[in-house]
């Protein structure tokens, strides 16, 4: 019952959206903006003959590629910034003027750098996620309690199991937040890295429907298809943020 009333208000405000869309259209007697059927009908086309799952399967490969190597650096590089001062003095600057340029503003240099194909949508993925995780990882350290780690010195416990079994785990809720954000900023900018990829994703079928016949049927399927892989993500990053071993910190 509790999560009926949790799913019946967004469902509510979805159908009337969806209608005032539809009420709109036919009123307006639109010729080029489609009406809900349209685009549903228009989805189903490019999921009957496979090119739907092709584009879904290429974007999801192009963020997950890009989102992986932003925290396989990220992640080990905030720790040590974290953790040692002079590195965080040094390099904190450079990450802080380096945030806020949007990805878009490094298609040029993808593009001269790794040419026209994946290579240049993941690298532009990787500079969208990689940043705030960096920032997120070095703030969390800095906010570990000093007495779980003056306890550990009394203990004289090495570095490496003070890394492992203390600030890791501390610093593992910063980590999860920063991940989430910086998937949704990957995903976020999936269009404009797509702009400059082969034949194939979301990005690239929204710019191809737009360019190729005004197919705006499915310049809003691609969007709503965006959007809801987006929801499912988030959701997912949400689960890791209410495991046990990623709460404990919050726990009191």
């Amino acid at each position: 019952m509790e999560k009926l009333k949790k799913i019946l208000p967004p469902l509510a405000v979805l159908a009337a959206l969806i209608a005032l869309w539809w009420i709109v259209v036919v009123q307006t007697e639109s010729v080029i903006f489609p009406t809900p059927l349209q685009v549903v009908t228009g989805t189903l086309e490019l999921a009957e003959d496979g090119t739907l799952w092709e584009h879904i399967g290429a974007s999801l490969f192009r963020v997950g590629t890009g989102f992986g190597l932003a925290a396989a650096v990220a992640i080990p590089l905030g720790l040590w910034m974290g953790r040692v001062d002079g590195a965080y003095i040094t390099l904190n600057p450079i990450f802080q003027i380096l945030r806020p340029i949007s990805p878009i503003a490094w298609i040029p240099l993808a593009i001269l750098w790794f040419g026209v194909g994946n290579l240049s949508p993941i690298f532009l993925i990787f500079i969208a996620a990689v940043f705030p995780m960096i920032v997120q990882t070095a703030s969390g350290v800095h906010t570990i309690e000093r007495r779980y780690l003056r306890a550990a010195e009394n203990f004289g416990v090495s570095k490496t199991t003070l890394f492992r079994q203390v600030i890791i785990p501390a610093v593992l809720p910063e980590i999860i937040i920063g991940m989430r954000i910086a998937l949704g900023v990957a995903w976020l900018v999936v269009v404009a890295a797509e702009m400059i990829a082969l034949r194939s994703g979301l990005g690239y079928l929204i710019m191809d429907s737009r360019n190729a016949g005004n197919r705006y049927d499915l310049v809003i399927a691609g969007m709503i298809i965006i959007g809801i892989i987006g929801l499912v993500l988030d959701a997912v990053m949400r689960k890791l943020e209410g495991l046990k071993s990623v709460r404990w910190r919050y726990g009191r």
